[in-house]
C-alpha cells in the first residue's frame, strides 16, 4: 500500500469513526440539561478528548506542549491562533473550564448546536450590528469570567493557512481590558497537520506554545492586540516542524 493511499485510507476512517461519535455524544449531551454548568461540562468536554484520541490512533497526530506553567491562575481571555479544527478539540481539555465566542446561528444546528448551547459560549448576533453585537460581547464574556470561565478568542475570525497572517481583530483584547482579565496567548502550527477544510490529516507532532499572561491594566485595547499579535505571529514562525519526514520522525 502506497503512502498516499494509507494516508486517505487513514483519513477516511478518522471521518467514519468522528461523524457518528459527534452525533451520539451531542445527543447523549442534551440529557445533562438538568445539570449545573460545570457537571456539564466535563460531561460534554468529553468528545474532545475522544475525538483526539481518535485521531491519534487513526492518523497518528500527537501532540507536544510548551508553557503549561502559564495555564495557572485564571480565568483568561485566551486569544489563540486559529488554523484548523484541531485547536477547538485540543483547547477544550487544556483549559478547563471553558468557553467559546462564536456566531448565535451555530448553536441553530441539530444536536450539535443544541449540545453547543449547553455548554455556555458567548454566541453573538452579527446581524443586529457591530456595536450591539460589541457590547452583547462584553457582557457575556463579562459574566462568564467572573464565573472563573476562561473564554476562546481566535483574534483573525477565521481559519488562517500556515504561513499566513489574518487581520487580528480587536474583540478579544476590548474584552480583556474592560473586564481587567489578562490575555493568554497561544500558538501552534496544527494547520499543517489538519489543514483547513481538509479531507487529509497528516501524521506527526503539533507544536503548541502557551506564552505568558498579558496585563491589560492601564493599556488600551490596541496596545494589548498588537502585543498579543506579535507573540503570536513570532512563534509560530519559530516553531519546528509538525509534519513527520525522515529526519524528524524519530526525534
Amino acid at each position: 500500500m502506497s503512502a498516499g493511499i494509507g494516508l486517505w485510507l487513514r483519513s477516511a476512517l478518522f471521518e467514519a469513526g468522528r461523524m457518528p461519535l459527534t452525533v451520539i455524544w451531542s445527543t447523549l449531551s442534551l440529557l445533562t440539561a438538568p445539570f449545573p454548568f460545570r457537571w456539564r461540562y466535563v460531561f460534554i468536554s468529553q468528545w474532545a478528548r475522544l475525538t483526539l484520541g481518535w485521531l491519534k490512533l487513526t492518523c497518528g497526530i500527537d501532540v507536544q506542549l510548551s508553557g503549561a506553567g502559564h495555564l495557572r491562575g485564571g480565568p483568561f481571555v485566551v486569544m489563540c491562533k486559529h488554523q484548523s479544527a484541531w485547536e477547538t478539540l485540543y483547547l477544550q481539555r487544556l483549559l478547563v473550564p471553558q468557553v467559546w465566542v462564536l456566531k448565535r446561528e451555530l448553536l441553530w444546528l441539530p444536536f450539535f448546536g443544541w449540545a453547543l448551547a449547553l455548554a455556555r459560549p458567548v454566541a453573538v448576533d452579527r446581524r443586529n450590528g457591530r456595536s450591539a453585537a460589541m457590547k452583547s460581547l462584553l457582557a457575556q464574556g463579562k459574566s462568564r469570567l467572573d464565573d472563573g470561565i476562561s473564554i476562546i478568542v481566535f483574534p483573525e475570525g477565521t481559519r488562517i493557512a500556515p504561513g499566513e497572517r489574518g487581520t487580528y481583530h480587536v474583540g478579544g483584547a476590548l474584552l480583556a481590558t474592560h473586564t481587567g482579565y489578562p490575555v493568554l496567548p497561544i500558538a501552534h502550527n496544527a494547520g499543517t497537520l489538519w489543514p483547513k477544510n481538509g479531507f487529509l490529516k497528516y501524521p506527526g507532532r503539533v507544536q503548541i506554545t502557551i506564552g505568558a499572561p498579558i496585563a491589560v491594566a492601564g493599556r488600551s485595547a490596541k496596545e494589548v492586540l498588537a502585543e498579543t499579535e506579535r507573540w503570536i505571529e513570532t512563534t509560530v514562525a519559530a516553531l519546528p516542524p509538525a509534519r513527520l519526514t525522515p529526519t524528524n520522525r524519530d526525534t
